[in-house]
């Protein structure tokens, strides 16, 4: 009969494992997704036109396909981190 303790501690050593792959294993790409006027609106929590403005200002870039305006994820938290580094920039 097998001890009941090397069971146990065989077992949390495999839950241990697992964890670990969990944790160190890559987030899955949602860097490339493309995010309509009203899902980057959501994502910022702002209004659409304010995203309107955004895109017509310059501050964040959008790709027309047919009628509808399409943001990168990418595009917009690197528009994040530009507006956040220049706040503490000092002349």
């Amino acid at each position: 009969m097998n001890n009941p303790f090397e069971t146990i501690n065989q077992r949390l050593s495999n839950i241990e494992t697992l964890l670990l792959d969990i944790k160190h294993k890559p987030i899955e790409e949602k860097k490339s997704e493309n995010l309509t006027v009203k899902e980057s609106a959501e994502l910022l929590k702002v209004s659409e036109q304010s995203i309107h403005n955004y895109i017509k200002r310059g501050f964040l870039s959008a790709q027309k396909v047919g009628r509808i305006l399409l943001l990168k994820r990418v595009d917009i938290e690197q528009s994040l981190k530009e507006v956040k580094s220049l706040k503490y920039k000092r002349n």
